[in-house]
């Protein structure tokens, strides 16, 4: 099992940054962590994965040049920064982790983004 807890979501003007972060319980070499959010009445989307060890990396279109992730081995956390976000940026963001390629597994309970115009 795999604990993950999100923070740092909040309230932001267009424009504006946040940083996400989702602090895990633990991680192995072959962990991937990711981001996905929701809109409301909207399914959920993948948003940005990382793999602990090595470059991987990978962001959905709608994000790329404007999201960033990154970890901290310390900390066993992932950071999401959102730069120039936008309107349609708002929903509810979820960390997930997995062990291997294929679905996530384990899920953060979400933290409310919402960017205002």
């Amino acid at each position: 099992q795999v604990q993950l807890v999100e923070s740092g979501g909040r309230s932001v003007q267009a424009g504006g940054s946040l940083r996400l972060s989702c602090a895990a319980s633990r991680r192995t070499l072959s962990s991937y962590f990711g981001w996905f959010r929701q809109a409301p009445g909207k399914a959920r989307e993948f948003v940005a994965d990382i793999r602990w060890v090595g470059g991987y990396m990978n962001f959905a279109e709608s994000v790329k040049g404007r999201f960033t992730i990154s970890r901290d081995n310390a900390k066993n956390t992932v950071y999401l920064q959102m730069n120039s976000l936008k309107p349609e940026d708002t929903g509810v963001y979820y960390c997930a982790a997995k062990e291997a390629p294929g679905a996530y597994v384990y899920w953060g309970q979400g933290t409310q983004v919402t960017v205002s115009a």
